[in-house]
């Protein structure tokens, strides 16, 4: 892998950001976007536009085409047997609401629970927290280690003859640590319950098999994966899919509609109602490809490297405290400094064109376990090299001068 090359791929890093270069860590945000998907956006609109499944004229029936190629795109990326399994919301938060809104429609009752653990994104639980409120049921949360983890047995032990479904993370956004989805999947599978992955992080960073994992709910950002804002992927079994009742009503969700009632449309339409975000479908396409061109194994073994040396560069700086040790980290290190907030330091680092994140990250749940109100965050992409790191180390090193002389 040329990283040089791979990051010219890229024109956010051809402009200067407070006159210096940039130095992006904050993928776990957002991740940038190659020239390639900014195109087919533009390519689409200008010379392709037409809703999809709408119409047949010339241009709504090759827009349909293109939109239903980035499905089995997708299916393939992630193996899923089949590509009605791939359903296209407006982002992964849509994704799990979805799938609480359907599966406790159909499925919880008062004093059910919902079993989640403490690493998760508000996404992962606000939708839950809806049901407590409306239907009575019950979060249980699995506790972290001292590690910063979720393990198997913690999961077991939390179960019990109430849990009705498990959603976990795949990889934490704040602590990095990558979950044991297989094997939780198997334990609950062994008790009838079924398992929804949050992807969000895991999704850009490593090879994914829904068929190997086994889960039955996956979700996705696409924006995390080098592909277009306001776009995610619900991975449903089809069997999860056929039984539950849409998350929402209108146009291309239908089958017919009468006065004495409503039938829905096959698989996926039945999920994917109003007018979809066609150009970003589109696009993501183009994601999938740069991703497979340059070859997810090689991004994975990159990406270990480069988070390794981030690793020990901050280790070795005696100001800055890690959050979280797992023995399996994916592309995400939280930080903090004593007496400096993130806040400040991630307003200095921007001074040096330095971009990483400050806050809780989505994850107050994990803060206040942690006895903090916010952390520091440098998370990567494909386009990251060691020199990123030295140049994060060198500005806190600036920060900590600027506090000390205070």
């Amino acid at each position: 892998m040329n990283i040089q090359n791979i990051k010219k791929e890229f024109p956010i890093f051809k402009n200067k950001v407070q006159n210096n270069d940039l130095v992006y860590l904050d993928s776990a945000n957002s991740s940038q976007k190659p020239l390639v998907v900014v195109d087919r956006i533009y390519d689409f609109y200008t010379k392709e536009f037409s809703n999809v499944g709408r119409s047949v004229h010339y241009l709504a029936v090759a827009a349909t085409n293109l939109y239903e190629n980035t499905r089995i795109s997708v299916q393939k990326y992630i193996n899923a047997k089949e590509k009605e399994e791939i359903v296209f919301t407006k982002g992964a938060t849509e994704a799990i609401n979805l799938v609480a809104s359907s599966f406790g429609q159909k499925y919880l009752k008062e004093g059910d629970e919902v079993l989640i653990s403490e690493l998760e994104h508000h996404s992962n639980y606000v939708p839950w927290h809806y049901l407590r409120k409306s239907k009575g049921i019950k979060i249980e949360f699995a506790e972290i280690n001292k590690n910063g983890e979720i393990s198997l047995e913690e999961v077991e032990k939390k179960i019990t003859s109430k849990t009705k479904i498990i959603a976990l993370t795949h990889l934490s956004n704040v602590t990095g640590a990558i979950l044991p989805i297989k094997q939780i999947t198997e334990f609950a599978h062994s008790k009838g319950i079924p398992v929804l992955v949050d992807g969000c992080q895991s999704a850009p960073h490593m090879k994914l098999d829904m068929q190997e994992l086994g889960c039955d709910f996956y979700a996705i950002s696409c924006h995390k994966m080098y592909g277009p804002t306001g776009l995610g992927i619900l991975y449903a079994k089809k069997k999860w899919l056929e039984e539950l009742p849409p998350y929402q009503g209108g146009g291309g969700m239908i089958g017919e509609v009468k006065k004495s009632g409503i039938t829905y449309g096959d698989l996926p339409n039945k999920y994917e109602a109003g007018t979809m975000a066609t150009a970003q479908v589109i696009a993501f396409n183009e994601s999938i490809k740069f991703i497979n061109e340059i070859g997810i194994k090689n991004i994975e073994n990159h990406e270990e490297e480069l988070i390794r040396y981030g690793e020990e560069v901050l280790r070795k700086n005696n100001s800055v405290k890690l959050i979280g040790s797992p023995k399996k980290r994916g592309a995400v290190l939280s930080f903090t400094i004593d007496g400096i907030h993130p806040h400040d330091i991630a307003t200095i680092l921007d001074e040096d064109g330095v971009a990483i994140r400050a806050g809780h990250h989505c994850c107050q749940i994990l803060h206040d376990k942690l006895d903090l109100t916010a952390s520091a965050r440098a998370s990567i992409g494909v386009y990251n090299t060691k020199d990123d790191f030295d140049k994060l180390n060198s500005s806190i090193n600036k920060c900590k001068k600027i506090f000390n002389s205070k």
